[in-house]
């Protein structure tokens, strides 16, 4: 049952099968969500680009003002015939300005937190073997900050450094990194 829409977000009523009502949050305008890890390929050792975004529901509550995640966007929201392939090379080329000679999807259905929400994303690796950009990244209206390229060997230290000075890791990042090479 819907108990509150938005232009973006319904808030939803079930009943559990214990028979509890339970909430939680859909998105309406879109099909899927796919999250991209991009895999700069190079001769001494790959690079992992990496996006700080500012989140306003980690920083209303005070929860962290920046958080470690990858591209990332919803698939149909603009376009309801785009396919998952389509929005990861979107995706990638609006958040990173870069191009993949080779995409490897790793899962279909993750759920990055399935108490509160029924969304679930596509796992991809995008691999890229030349990092000049092929058109300037989006802020994605101020939520993309910065861009960090990470050596591959590095990628453990890098996360904890960054989550002891306070950042928040995204997810389904830790998922994409699962599946690395």
């Amino acid at each position: 049952m819907d108990l509150y829409k938005t232009k973006f977000l319904t808030l939803k009523s079930t009943i559990s099968s214990c028979g509890h009502n339970w909430f939680y949050a859909s998105r309406e305008n879109s099909k899927n969500v796919v999250v991209i890890l991009p895999v700069i390929q190079n001769k001494e050792e790959d690079e992992i680009l990496l996006l700080i975004t500012k989140r306003p529901p980690l920083i209303a509550e005070k929860t962290a003002e920046y958080c470690v995640e990858t591209p990332a966007g919803l698939v149909g929201d603009e376009n309801q015939d785009e396919t998952i392939l389509e929005a990861i090379k979107r995706e990638l080329l609006e958040e990173a300005g870069l191009e993949a000679e080779e995409i490897k999807i790793c899962l279909k259905k993750v759920a990055s937190s399935s108490g509160l929400t029924n969304e679930t994303s596509v796992i991809a690796i995008a691999y890229i073997k030349d990092k000049t950009l092929k058109m300037p990244p989006i802020d994605d209206n101020g939520i993309i900050v910065d861009r960090v390229y990470v050596k591959k060997s590095k990628i453990k230290e890098f996360l904890k450094e960054y989550e002891n000075k306070g950042y928040a890791i995204g997810a389904q990042t830790l998922s994409a990194l699962f599946y690395l090479e």
